[in-house]
């Protein structure tokens, strides 16, 4: 099928020809994921408000998404998405921004954001690195690598996000790599659908920069090395932890219903109209 024909494309803006993404990057993977979840969802781009940060995954939505997008400064597309939501609880709100963006200076609009079960749909693609700007270490790298701001290894622990979010409140947090495209489209589905804060966390290829420095390789290298080192949850809670080194957890760690705070805030402006 020639790209004329491909039924996603519908969703791209008409003048978009290329995009930023560099050969082999895993970000064309979730793109698709995110569309197909629409599509599949019957839903049309009229339903959504697209927000980004800065970095490569914040390129999606913007310029490629034919629709309503914000893209915002570093670090804050959940502040600017959580004004959007209140602003328009009918809409479907979703961020898709890189692991840099949302857990480096980003990181308490994450935390507070699943504290307070705002009804967002938040896409994190995780690739371990800040990709754009040359390979610096991000939260997400691990311990040990050497990177351009690490020459000689980074010291600091890495951040295990969905545990974390999960922790913090949220109503719905997945996992999947981009070996799992199937059911990163699920996870997504769910997330729009969850009454709630939604994370998705896509883990994700970065050839250039990640590849770079881990040694992996090619992207298809990647694609073998999610296949060989990812485990379900449900199995993974049977592991011990020294057998869980170097895994990637994957599957669904929260799914819940609880109150939300967009709904909150209607209730609580209809109690006090009535109240005058």
């Amino acid at each position: 099928m020639n790209s004329e024909g491909h039924p996603l494309k519908k969703y791209i803006r008409k003048h978009i020809t290329k995009t930023t993404m560099c050969p082999g990057c895993g970000n064309g993977i979730v793109t698709q994921a995110i569309l197909r979840a629409i599509d599949e969802l019957g839903l049309g781009m009229n339903d959504f408000v697209f927000i980004s940060g800065i970095g490569c995954s914040a390129w999606i939505p913007s310029p490629l998404f034919d629709a309503d997008t914000l893209h915002t400064t570093h670090g804050r597309p959940i502040a600017f998405a959580t004004g959007v939501k209140l602003g328009l609880p009918d809409k479907h709100i979703m961020v898709v921004s890189g692991d840099g963006d949302l857990t480096a200076i980003g990181g308490n609009h994450l935390i507070h954001a699943a504290r307070r079960n705002i009804d967002l749909t938040v896409i994190l693609i995780n690739n371990g690195i800040y990709g754009m700007t040359g390979g610096q270490t991000a939260p997400t790298t691990p311990r040990g690598l050497k990177t351009i701001t690490n020459p000689y290894g980074t010291l600091e622990h890495t951040f295990d996000i969905s545990p974390m979010v999960s922790a913090a409140g949220a109503s719905y947090v997945a996992r999947w790599t981009t070996y799992h495209p199937r059911q990163m489209t699920r996870a997504i589905k769910k997330g729009i659908q969850k009454k709630g804060f939604a994370l998705i966390e896509s883990v994700s290829q970065c050839p250039v920069q990640y590849g770079r420095v881990s040694k992996i390789g090619k992207a298809v290298d990647f694609l073998k090395y999610f296949k060989e080192n990812s485990i379900k949850i449900n199995k993974a809670k049977e592991m011990a932890p020294q057998e869980l080194k170097g895994k990637i957890i994957i599957g669904e760690f929260m799914n819940t219903t609880k109150p939300e705070l967009a709904e909150g805030w209607s209730h609580l402006k209809c109690h006090l109209e009535e109240r005058h």
